[in-house]
């Protein structure tokens, strides 16, 4: 397993303007939220961060949420700058924040960029104002337009978007018109992501009443399948199953995820993963500030066994088009090879079609089939213990 300090920074900031449907994630609706004080709180776990595991030079900031774009612009200065005293940004890394089209107005788009953000990763998720009000996004479509020319204007043009499949009363064709849509944009970089119903949100509650009314599953493997054809049909590559990038403009943060590599994770509710361990921090807002104030805020602490980490190597890894390499894998583990470890399931996926084998430069590896592409998770699921 890699023992070097992490290269690559993780922050989250919880807060909303309000909730989405679908959304299972850690952030709470920004109305009387401690801010200010959740800011102080995030800088008191850099610096025990700094202190416990010390940073070399980061490549990689993402800013992820809740919306963090919520932020006020003097909050947003004072946030990025902070991040800047105890984290020493290497001057070509690539620093993301997500942002909802709703919130971005050109000032604060200009704080962003002044703090160093370089590239931002616009939850759009459709161009059909219907579908967004019925995903309970607080966004339309005019807002997507504005607030990427606002992006443009305050000089930041490395911008991707999420657009989201198989929503409720979603069509193949709705989904067609957002995609042109979206290309229109001639963005660098954009994100497909297929809906799913978590525990705990209100398409959940929806569902379990029979009152969810979801595409049917051929449909959502069409509409999966019409996003790889027009988006490779239009010079985007292919790199991860859900994600389409001109080259260059892979998004090199989640690279790291996928390639099981170190990474610091700050914030309430934040995973990290150094040295063996992955952490999960302290949830709930006020749990969290009072947690800071006295220690790392974390919520469990567990060690990564080797046979562990070979296996995230493998599910992680195999996210990628361009797959696995026996080279990378002997980086990580040394003395073990991919085929010694997993010979028996790759033999498996290899007769059914799902995995094929590569041979070049990087050395021999494995990659999904153009069958396997779809079918994902079962070959994912494959390396499990």
């Amino acid at each position: 397993m890699l023992m070097h300090a992490p290269r690559a920074l993780y922050i989250h900031i919880p807060f909303c303007t309000n909730k989405c449907h679908y959304c299972d994630f850690t952030s709470y609706v920004l109305k009387g939220q401690p801010v200010d004080a959740y800011l102080d709180a995030l800088e008191q776990e850099m610096v025990r961060t700094a202190e416990a595991l010390p940073p070399e030079e980061i490549r990689t900031v993402f800013v992820g949420g809740g919306t963090p774009t919520v932020l006020t612009p003097p909050q947003m200065e004072r946030f990025l700058a902070s991040v800047k005293r105890h984290f020493p940004i290497r001057p070509d890394a690539e620093f993301t924040m997500e942002a909802n089209p709703g919130t971005t107005d050109l000032e604060k788009l200009q704080a962003m960029r002044e703090g160093g953000v370089n590239r931002i990763s616009f939850g759009v998720q459709s161009f059909d104002n219907g579908l967004l009000e019925r995903i309970g996004r607080i966004h339309n479509v005019d807002d997507v337009y504005r607030s990427i020319e606002n992006a443009r204007t305050a000089g930041v043009d490395n911008l991707s978007i999420d657009l989201m499949f198989g929503l409720p009363g979603q069509t193949v064709e709705l989904l067609s018109d957002s995609v042109s849509k979206a290309l229109a944009l001639g963005l660098p970089h954009y994100s497909l992501y297929g809906l799913k119903v978590e525990e705990n949100t209100l398409f959940h509650a929806l569902y379990e009443r029979n009152e969810l009314p979801l595409p049917p599953e051929e449909d959502e493997l069409a509409m999966y399948m019409l996003l790889i054809e027009r988006l490779t049909g239009a010079g985007y590559g292919h790199y991860e199953i859900s994600n389409f990038a001109k080259p260059g403009f892979e998004s090199r943060h989640n690279i790291t995820y996928w390639r099981n590599e170190p990474y610091y994770g700050l914030g309430a509710g934040a995973h990290g993963y150094a040295r063996g361990e992955r952490h999960v921090n302290i949830k709930g807002i006020q749990p969290y500030l009072d947690a800071a104030a006295a220690r790392l805020p974390r919520l469990e602490t567990n060690g990564v066994s080797e046979d562990e980490a070979m296996e995230d190597f493998m599910m992680v890894g195999l996210r990628m088009l361009k797959g696995v390499r026996e080279n990378d894998f002997a980086v990580q583990f040394p003395g073990r090879t991919i085929e010694g470890v997993f010979g028996e399931a790759l033999r498996r996926l290899l007769k059914q079609g799902l995995i094929e084998t590569i041979e070049e430069e990087g050395g021999q590896g494995y990659r999904l089939s153009k069958q396997g592409i779809p079918l994902g998770n079962e070959v994912f699921g494959a390396f499990l213990a």
